[in-house]
């Protein structure tokens, strides 16, 4: 149970000016707040917590990579315009 000198201590911490008729209804309003936090501590005390799933890479693994270049000429051909190794576009700017 909050007395009234504490009320006056946390009003003085938060730099509040609380009538003297306000200060009982509100220390009974502190004490019915914190005796529900007090329940909800007893109930949440057999909470499991969660944890995470396997860790896992999601990017495939490349088990027989291609040489560099190898489809160049490939595709070059597949290509309207190339010149030089590069495909031609048409300038944007």
């Amino acid at each position: 149970m909050l007395k009234l000198t504490d009320i006056e201590n946390l009003a003085a911490l938060a730099r509040l000016d609380i009538p003297a008729e306000e200060k009982e209804s509100l220390r009974k309003e502190i004490d019915s707040i914190l005796g529900y936090v007090g329940e909800v501590q007893k109930l949440s005390g057999d909470v499991v917590k969660k944890e995470a799933g396997d860790i896992k890479n999601v990017f495939r693994e490349d088990m027989n990579p291609h040489l560099s270049g190898e489809f160049t000429e490939d595709l070059l051909a597949e290509a309207p315009r190339w010149q030089d190794n590069y495909i031609k576009v048409k300038k944007i700017l």
